[in-house]
């Protein structure tokens, strides 16, 4: 794989680790990788816990790469979309999935997260968001079925219309991640938690997880309206312009641009 590493301390932990310089967009390539690594995953009796982390100190996950057709994607099991398909079985998976996040995580990213169980932020430098709406298309991941459950219906609003990065304070006091702790911290609390479910019985991990998505996950057709309104509005005129202006002045490349996404992209408004 070229994208995603896998390191394996044990049998009943693994560590994934995702690298696509210069900012790690996600990209076909990238559903690819990881459909293989949730495949591997869900044939793998002995795993409990798989910790998804960046190499990349300055991106989790920047976004979708909008250059990317992944239409080309043979769609997966769920029938679903390449992306959205690989979100619900990573959301579905028989294990634990925790995600570390340092950097920003916007989009895609931020959706990736949410298909994840667990996620713990830096303080300091995690930055999270949906920031479609600036482009004028809704976010189309499954960011609004996950959201809204998550956090509530009037916050998941307020994160997917105001398209505005949320630090890792603010993130853990909407519940957008479970914990934010000082980035100095944040490696070595993470891999003690990981550690410590990675020994406890795998059966019992495969059950909480089965009656807790029971409980709390969406049906899989719930996400495809999203998905389609998404697809829909990339190729409506006005997004196709806003997306131009926006790679005119950097978009997809290092630099303040995609530092400061949610305040320097310019919003698409009526007549945009």
């Amino acid at each position: 794989m070229s994208q995603f590493t896998v390191t394996k301390p044990s049998a009943s932990q693994w560590r994934v680790s995702f690298d696509n310089a210069p900012i790690n967009l996600f990209g076909s390539q990238s559903v690819l990788e990881l459909r293989s690594i949730i495949e591997d995953a869900e044939r793998d009796g002995d795993l409990n816990v798989i910790l998804f982390e960046s190499a990349n100190p300055d991106y989790f996950i920047a976004h979708w790469d909008l250059t990317d057709d992944a239409s080309a994607v043979p769609a997966g099991p769920t029938g679903q979309g390449a992306f959205m398909d690989a979100m619900i079985r990573l959301s579905r998976l028989p294990v634990i999935t925790v995600s570390s996040v340092r950097g920003r995580a916007r989009g895609a990213g931020s959706e990736f997260l949410l298909a994840t169980d667990i996620r713990f932020a830096s303080r300091e430098r995690a930055r999270i968001g949906q920031f479609e709406m600036s482009g004028g298309v809704v976010p189309g991941g499954g960011g609004i079925g996950r959201l809204t459950r998550l956090v509530g219906r009037g916050r998941a609003l307020e994160i997917t219309a105001g398209a505005l990065d949320f630090d890792g304070d603010l993130a853990e006091r909407y519940g957008y991640v479970n914990r934010s702790l000082p980035d100095a911290e944040l490696d070595t609390f993470v891999h003690a938690f990981v550690d410590r479910l990675a020994g406890f019985l795998p059966r019992s991990i495969r059950e909480l997880k089965q009656l807790t998505d029971a409980i709390t996950l969406p049906e899989n057709d719930a996400f495809a309206p999203e998905a389609d309104a998404f697809h829909n509005g990339l190729g409506l005129p006005e997004t196709q312009g806003w997306a131009q202006r926006m790679f005119e002045r950097g978009l997809q490349q290092p630099g303040a641009l995609e530092e400061n996404l949610m305040d320097e992209a310019e919003p698409l408004h009526r007549g945009g």
